[in-house]
């Protein structure tokens, strides 16, 4: 009992120690609070209001319709461009897309000539260069068949998709929410190293060392607090902010959520311990832990599929906790899963997450006995 009396005000110390760093409490009110507006705004990897511009040798009432159809919010509206003016507005960047009609369009499809359309696309915008390049075709030959009620009987069947998530393909529904679970791993590696750098830079490491205080109680103390500050942070963020301001549902429970993000981070502000056994200050902590986040969030399936990376790179990120997390996060507010379907996974960072915990309490100590 006195080991759990003592480790609550060890816990409440840390709390008062991290509360009271005002640069620690607005990293974490702009990656929880201002970050996710950022990436649903300006993240995307669909078309978004893509300028277009057209050289219109036809003008013909085909050619009008073709311009009217490439509408927003994929594209912004069609502007006229000179042909001898073209090229300089492309290399300025000005057009991601510069259709050229060429004159009698209409009467030679009339005819069955076959004429066709060019496409000039600025691949610098490789994001929507691709997707939008498919838009125009598919935009195109819908308009075209109408206008000439041309229609497609040759297959006895008819392709019908339904989409029970995000019906729009709005991809910066899937890039807010990885982004609470990429913060979940940053954000409690950063506290807990800062937090241990920071007794030891105001020398009150020392003081705790004097007494008597167990390694463990010292280390828990940090895992618990910067945890629990973190934990409250996400699932605030995830309802309040994503799912009520931004307006991403939930599928799943929150309070599940909460409770894998709990077991989650046992194993990140662990690996947060162990980095600040390796550097003892600040700026080392960062060049430190920098390359190791960018690894785990490549590594997590959250970027790229994991089934989409070698045979081996998935054999060794199986020991990453994040990639499980990112699973659980997916089946839980996308997919409305229950404990069922994510029990196994849970399980798994429960362990990676005691075997990382293990690891860090023994640097921790002998950081310890060699401050002592």
């Amino acid at each position: 009992m006195q080991f759990f009396l003592t480790l609550w005000q060890l816990v409440l110390k840390e709390l008062r120690s991290l509360l009271g760093d005002t640069v620690m409490v607005l990293l974490i009110v702009v990656m929880f609070g201002i970050v996710p507006f950022v990436i649903h705004e300006g993240v995307k990897a669909e078309v978004d209001n893509a300028t277009v511009g057209v050289i219109d040798d036809d003008r013909s009432a085909l050619s009008y319709r073709l311009r009217a159809a490439l509408l927003p919010p994929y594209f912004k509206s069609v502007e006229e461009v000179e042909r001898h003016r073209a090229d300089s507005q492309m290399e300025r960047g000005e057009f991601i897309f510069l259709l050229d009609i060429p004159p009698n369009f209409e009467k030679d499809l009339i005819a069955g000539r076959n004429p066709k359309i060019q496409v000039a696309i600025d691949a610098t915008a490789m994001t929507i260069a691709a997707g939008g390049a498919n838009y125009i075709e598919q935009i195109f030959r819908q308009e075209i068949a109408e206008y000439f009620h041309i229609q497609n009987n040759a297959l006895p069947y008819e392709v019908v998709i339904r989409t029970h998530y995000n019906a729009n393909g709005d991809s910066s529904w899937y890039s807010t929410v990885m982004q609470i679970v990429n913060n979940l791993a940053m954000l409690p590696v950063i506290l807990v190293g800062a937090a241990v750098i920071r007794e030891r830079e105001h020398g009150t490491l020392e003081h705790l060392l004097v007494m008597p205080i167990d390694a463990r109680q010292i280390a828990l103390a940090k895992i618990i607090a910067n945890g629990a500050v973190i934990l409250s942070a996400a699932v605030l963020s995830m309802y309040f902010v994503v799912h009520l301001a931004i307006g991403i549902p939930i599928n799943g429970s929150l309070t599940l959520f909460a409770f894998a993000a709990m077991v989650y981070l046992f194993a990140t502000t662990a690996l947060g311990l162990m980095a600040a056994t390796f550097a003892p200050t600040m700026p080392q902590l960062g060049l430190l832990v920098i390359p190791f986040l960018i690894v785990i969030q490549l590594t997590s399936g959250a970027m790229t599929p994991v089934e989409s990376m070698p045979a081996m790179v998935q054999k060794i990120i199986a020991i990453n906790p994040a990639k499980h997390f990112v699973a659980i996060t997916q089946d839980i507010i996308f997919r409305g899963s229950g404990w069922e379907t994510i029990a196994h996974k849970v399980g798994t960072v429960a362990v990676i997450g005691l075997v990382f915990l293990n690891v860090a309490l023994f640097r921790f100590r002998k950081m310890l006995e060699q401050q002592g």
